[in-house]
């Protein structure tokens, strides 16, 4: 059995040491991830976790055992946010789980959340949109508008699992005060699949046409940058464009990764690559969505 150490903080910064460490996919052994010094995990983190024990089983693989952190406070932190609710139908959790609390900690919009049908998506938003409105207007000091296009951003994230991936996904929501990082709050949109990529969905109409460079980083320029879909049917592929044209009203940052490939659309206040290739191979996608307060408003 292969021992995979989760970092001591996984998110999306962190999740290729993790796709490092599982190495060759499909892995050619039983695999235990070993979360035991793990110390925080952002929404994208606990997504990722259970894309990955979700894709284990779909190749057949034996059950992944997950140790889980040593810390009571992260531990009931993750059970808080219903990792360990999800994580029970994908992995042999190893340690002391925590007593169950359903009353989810004040910062998470929506808990860990399945996505499998398009019903799923209706709930989903439909379960935070008042909630959601309130912080994004109190909090965040954005318009009416923003708050609206919050709930379009969440539903065509979410959609894009039903459409393309071909199998189920999950669903986070997150508020933050990045003091350090930004020096304002942020909501974040985590959403991960184990489903096929973004390189196999497009690959049967855009590969002949991109030639030598075809591979995952192209697909995903084609999907963000250029609102092409696998679908014919006119407006298909624009729900990333249109999540892309609304953070960029409002200085939002948008992260897809996917196979071994990563691409944002990176504000001014961040830092991150715009194109990142021949990443550690990670399956399915991974999107990731930040809004941050709006600074105009607030002085």
């Amino acid at each position: 059995m292969r021992v995979v150490t989760v970092p001591t903080s996984l998110d999306d910064r962190t999740l290729d040491t993790l796709a490092q460490g599982i190495g060759d996919w499909p892995p050619h052994e039983g695999i235990l991830l070993d979360a035991r010094s793990t110390h925080w995990a952002s929404p994208y983190g606990l997504t990722a976790l259970l894309t990955l024990g979700q894709a284990l089983a779909e190749a057949k693989l034996p059950t992944p055992r997950l140790t889980v952190p040593d810390s009571e406070d992260v531990r009931s932190y993750w059970g808080r946010a219903g990792f360990f609710l999800a994580a029970a139908e994908c992995f042999e959790l190893v340690g002391k789980l925590p007593r169950k609390n359903s009353d989810a900690p004040s910062d998470v919009l929506l808990p860990v959340t399945p996505i499998r049908a398009a019903e799923d998506v209706h709930h989903v938003v439909g379960r935070i949109q008042e909630r959601a409105q309130r912080i994004l207007s109190s909090e965040l000091n954005l318009e009416a508008k923003a708050t609206m296009g919050f709930a379009m951003a969440l539903s065509e994230a979410c959609q894009n699992i039903v459409e393309h991936a071909g199998t189920g996904g999950w669903v986070a929501v997150q508020t933050y005060n990045w003091r350090k990082r930004l020096g304002r709050k942020v909501v974040v949109i985590a959403v991960s699949d184990s489903g096929i990529g973004f390189r196999r969905s497009l690959e049967p109409t855009e590969a002949k046409k991109v030639g030598d460079r075809w591979g995952d980083g192209a697909a995903l320029e084609l999907a963000l940058l250029h609102n092409v879909s696998r679908f014919r049917d006119p407006g298909r592929g624009q729900g990333l464009a249109g999540i892309r044209r609304y953070l960029g009203r409002w200085q939002g940052k948008v992260s897809v990764r996917s196979g071994t490939a990563r691409l944002a659309v990176v504000p001014p206040w961040d830092d991150d690559v715009p194109l990142a290739e021949h990443l550690p191979f990670f399956p399915g996608s991974q999107v990731q969505i930040t809004i941050p307060a709006q600074e105009a408003v607030t002085r």
